[in-house]
């Protein structure tokens, strides 16, 4: 038997398994539990079925329910391809028939890895990288949760007190704190400045007095109590709690995600960039993999964040140049975000960016060209394990 390539459609209770050989052919189609036994049965039948050939395994996820998949294939030191879901789907409209199930979508993956050449593989990180995109990934699902129940906040408030939220800046503690408190314009009138602002201050919260004069002078606006006031000050009264209570996990998190990234032997090196703190550095470390295995150049590395643009000619159009469709976007946003601060701290970046506002380049564009640079020298101070110098060393003349 020649080499053959097993594609698999992975899912959170069951994975389906479709191997093919050269020629496209069938060899075998199984839908198998995400247990480790079966996994194992499965891994015995296609190894069975090359016969001491190469197998080449193919998977559409990389994370979440494959996990037990991956570590089974990776022990077993067997060679593992990624295929991002949006391709298979792609893909899926140039084969027979309409129908979706997991054994197509399988055999799709499969075929794909047997004819594509351009596809990721598979690399085990070291368990420092695997703990921190963990992490990193739950600190953005906090973040998103909190921005979410910020604007709910907003909104609520808005509907019963206006003038309370325009006052208000709900995304600082302080003010989270007022609205546990005292949430409509009745009640604040009532307690007055200065009682508010003892009551702020017994609880710590900077510039209480600021804070009260500027709540109780709304509500000196406001004498209409709108219906339902009760229910909506309940409701900003408990959001209020999740904001804080949200505004605590993330810092837990993000000192969870420092004490582990300055373990890693890279973060000293990364972290001396201008821009870059103990979050991004993480999740730059996640999406290069812990190494520069999988990135023999900066332009590849540019390239897998898209900051490197595609070229898109056609007839007698040429030179044109687009935004990639595939790259890794949370790298992308490493950079940019990165690149966006070090234009206030760095002077070199400061220079880089007003020689493009020179050029005519809009604050967008000047970033973005900033970002892409930075990938050169991000690399460069990796791969010879060098922190960042304002000034780079000055070599003698022998």
């Amino acid at each position: 038997m020649s080499r053959i390539w097993a594609g698999i459609d992975c899912g959170k209770t069951h994975h389906h398994c479709v191997v093919v050989d050269t020629e496209g052919d069938r060899l075998l189609s199984r839908r198998v539990a995400n247990d480790e036994m079966e996994l194992l049965q499965l891994l015995g039948d296609v190894l069975a079925l090359a016969d001491g050939e190469q197998a080449t395994w193919a998977v559409d996820m990389t994370g979440g329910e494959p996990g037990l998949l991956i570590a089974l294939l990776v022990n077993h030191s067997q060679e593992l391809l990624y295929i991002p879901g949006r391709v298979v789907n792609r893909a899926t409209d140039g084969y027979r028939g309409e129908g979706k199930t997991d054994a197509r979508d399988a055999r799709v993956i499969a075929d794909q890895a047997r004819m594509r050449r351009d596809l990721q593989p598979v690399r085990p990180g070291d368990e420092a990288v695997i703990e921190l995109k963990l992490l990193t990934s739950y600190r953005s699902d906090l973040v998103a949760d909190r921005t979410r129940t910020v604007n709910r906040l907003r909104s609520t408030l808005t509907s019963m007190f206006p003038a309370l939220e325009r006052a208000l800046d709900v995304t600082n503690v302080g003010p989270l704190v007022l609205l546990t408190g005292y949430q409509t314009p009745a009640a604040l009138r009532r307690v007055g400045a200065k009682r508010l602002t003892t009551w702020l201050h017994n609880r710590k919260v900077q510039g209480a007095q600021r804070l009260a004069e500027a709540a109780v002078e709304a509500a000196g606006r406001q004498h209409t109590a709108v219906v339902g006031e009760k229910a909506i000050a309940k409701m900003v009264h408990t959001l209020a709690k999740e904001v804080m209570a949200l505004n605590e996990k993330v810092s837990e998190t993000d000192r969870l995600i420092e004490g582990r990234f300055r373990e890693h032997e890279l973060a000293e090196v990364i972290e001396s960039v201008p821009g870059i703190g103990t979050v991004l550095g993480a999740e730059l470390l996640v999406g290069i993999g812990g190494d520069l295995e999988g990135f023999p150049t900066a332009e590849r590395l540019a390239a897998f964040a898209g900051l490197a643009p595609a070229p898109r000619d056609s007839g007698k159009s040429s030179g044109n140049l687009h935004r990639p469709q595939r790259y890794h976007r949370r790298l992308q946003r490493v950079f940019y975000t990165s690149a966006l601060i070090s234009i206030q701290r760095d002077p070199n970046s400061r220079r880089f960016y007003d020689r493009k506002r020179a050029e005519g380049k809009r604050h967008t564009q000047a970033v973005l060209a900033l970002a892409r640079r930075r990938v050169n020298v991000i690399w460069a101070l990796i791969r010879d394990r060098r922190c960042y110098q304002v000034a780079p060393p000055v070599t003698l003349a022998a």
